[in-house]
C-alpha cells in the first residue's frame, strides 16, 4: 500500500527541507499526480543533462485518496480534504483499523507514510504542497495560511493568491499541517492548476512545483528554465496577484443545488446577481465581487466562493 501511494521521491547529497506533494487528494482530480510523475522522472534524469545540477534535501509525492482516485469520485464516502483536523486525526489515530472508514484509512495511511520520512529525515523544515484543480475553467491560483512564507510561497508561484479561504472551511490539508498541529517549522500552500481534465492542467501543476522548490530552497534558481515562469506568468495575466475571501454558500444534501451554466474562476459577478438556484429558490451575489470554484459536479459541499482583490503589500501587512 505504501508503493502505491508513494508517486516518487528523490534525496539531494545536501541537507535541506522536506517538500511533500498532494496529487489527488479528491479522487476525480488527477493532473496532480500526473505531473508529479512527470517531475520525478525530469529530476532523477537533470545530473545526466546538467552535471552542476544541485538537490538540497527531500522530495516526496504522495497520492491522496487512492481509493476514490480507483473510483474516479471526489471522494468515497467523506470528503478527505474535509478531514483534517486534529481531533479527527486524534480519534482516527486511536481506532482499530476494522472500524475505520474510507477516508478515514486514508488519513491513517498518509500520517503513517509522513511521519516515518520525517523521523528518518530530521529535516530542519517541512513544506507541504497540495495540488488540486477545480470544476470550472478560468484563472489558476493558489490558497495560502496565515503564514507570511506561505503567502511568499504562493506568489512565487506566479499565480494569484487567495488569502483567508480557511477561514470559510474546516478539516484541510493546509489547516491541519501547519506549525500548530504537525512539526515545528511546518509551512502548508495549495495550488489549483485549472479545470479537471484540461490538458494544461498537468503543465500548470509542474510548472507551479518547480517553482516552489525553487522559492523552499531545493533547487538553484539558475537551474529552473523560464518557461515555467513564463507558463504561469502568460495564464495569470490580468488576474489579481492576492485575493481575500469574502464567502463561501454551503450545500446541505437535499438542496438539489445546480450552479448556473459558463461561470468561470475569477468572472466578475455584481450585487444581486443570481448565481445559482436552490429548492428555496435563487442564490444571488451577496455583493460585487470574483467568482471562485463554482461547483459543477455531482460531489461536493461547496456551492461557490466570492473572492475580492486586495494589493500584495496589504495582505502581507495583515498577517
Amino acid at each position: 500500500m505504501t508503493q502505491e501511494r508513494i508517486i516518487g521521491e528523490y534525496s539531494g547529497p545536501e541537507p535541506g527541507p522536506l517538500l511533500v506533494c498532494f496529487g489527488g487528494m479528491h479522487g476525480n482530480e488527477t493532473a496532480g499526480i500526473e505531473a508529479l510523475s512527470i517531475l520525478f522522472e525530469l529530476i532523477k534524469n537533470e545530473p545526466n543533462l546538467n552535471p552542476d545540477f544541485r538537490f538540497f534535501g527531500h522530495m516526496i509525492g504522495i497520492r491522496g485518496n487512492l481509493q476514490a482516485i480507483k473510483a474516479g469520485r471526489r471522494y468515497v464516502q467523506k470528503d478527505l480534504n474535509r478531514q483534517w483536523t486534529q481531533d479527527n486525526v486524534n480519534r482516527i489515530l486511536s481506532t482499530p483499523r476494522h472500524l475505520l472508514e474510507a477516508e478515514d484509512l486514508e488519513i491513517a495511511d498518509i500520517l503513517h507514510l509522513i511521519n516515518q520520512r520525517v523521523d528518518a529525515i530530521q529535516p530542519e523544515r517541512v513544506i507541504f504542497l497540495d495540488l488540486h484543480t477545480t470544476t470550472a475553467y478560468g484563472g489558476i491560483f493558489s490558497v495560502a495560511t496565515d503564514d507570511p512564507e506561505s503567502i511568499r510561497l504562493g506568489v512565487e508561484m506566479h499565480a494569484p493568491v487567495i488569502k483567508g479561504l480557511l477561514k470559510g472551511i474546516s478539516g484541510t490539508t493546509l489547516h491541519f499541517f501547519s506549525r500548530e498541529h504537525f512539526h515545528p517549522d511546518t509551512i502548508a500552500i495549495t495550488f489549483e492548476s485549472g479545470q479537471h481534465q484540461e490538458h494544461l492542467s498537468v503543465n500548470r501543476a509542474i510548472a507551479a512545483t518547480i517553482n516552489c522548490m525553487r522559492s523552499a530552497g531545493l533547487v538553484l534558481a539558475e537551474d529552473v528554465e523560464n518557461r515555467h515562469d513564463k507558463l504561469l506568468i502568460d495564464y495569470s495575466d490580468g488576474l489579481p496577484k492576492v485575493a481575500e475571501f469574502i464567502m463561501r454558500h454551503t450545500i446541505e444534501p437535499d438542496d438539489n443545488f445546480v450552479m448556473r451554466p459558463g461561470y468561470k474562476n475569477f468572472q466578475e459577478v455584481r450585487k444581486g446577481e443570481i448565481l445559482a438556484q436552490d429548492r428555496s429558490g435563487p442564490i444571488r451575489a451577496i455583493c460585487d465581487g470574483r467568482i471562485l470554484m463554482p461547483l459543477y459536479q455531482e460531489q461536493g459541499d461547496d456551492g461557490f466562493f466570492l473572492i475580492r482583490a486586495v494589493s500584495a503589500a496589504k495582505a502581507v501587512m495583515r498577517s
